[in-house]
């Protein structure tokens, strides 16, 4: 189990996220208000904060948003979970897990200005199967993994 340390929105696609410290994950949409959200499979998109850690370590002045995450995570291996996990998200939410990764068309502000991007390869996406609201502090926990 681990927790969720920021919840993150940008109004267009290609921007960083601001983190607004909570929202809402709609069935079938994603994050409320989010650019990203709508009905396809990478409605909600994760990233832990240990990946962006390792970009700190590399010298960048990096937080929770900048590489376009919805949910900022913490304790949880996302980048091993495999298709098809599910996940509870705050008290009421269930997120499944449909990719892992994504391919960078074009190189964003962060690959430039450290050579690298932890997103295209630890970040993962999910649909929203039953939404709720979502806050920082919140659990996140993985309660369906399949063999």
């Amino acid at each position: 189990m681990g927790i969720i340390t920021a919840v993150c929105v940008s109004p267009k696609k290609g921007m960083r996220k601001k983190d607004a410290g909570e929202g809402v994950l709609v069935t079938g949409h994603g994050l409320q208000g989010d650019a990203h959200a709508g009905p396809w499979h990478r409605q909600v998109s994760l990233l832990a904060v240990e990946s962006i850690d390792k970009m700190r370590a590399a010298g960048l002045d990096v937080g929770p948003g900048d590489f376009a995450e919805n949910l900022t995570t913490e304790g949880v291996d996302l980048v091993h979970l495999p298709i098809g996990t599910r996940l509870k998200i705050g008290d009421t939410a269930v997120g499944e897990v449909t990719q892992i990764g994504k391919e960078c068309h074009k190189r964003c502000a962060i690959y430039y200005q450290a050579g690298d991007c932890v997103m295209p390869k630890e970040g993962i996406f999910i649909r929203v199967l039953l939404g709720g609201k979502v806050k920082a502090g919140d659990k996140i926990e993985v309660f369906n993994q399949l063999p």
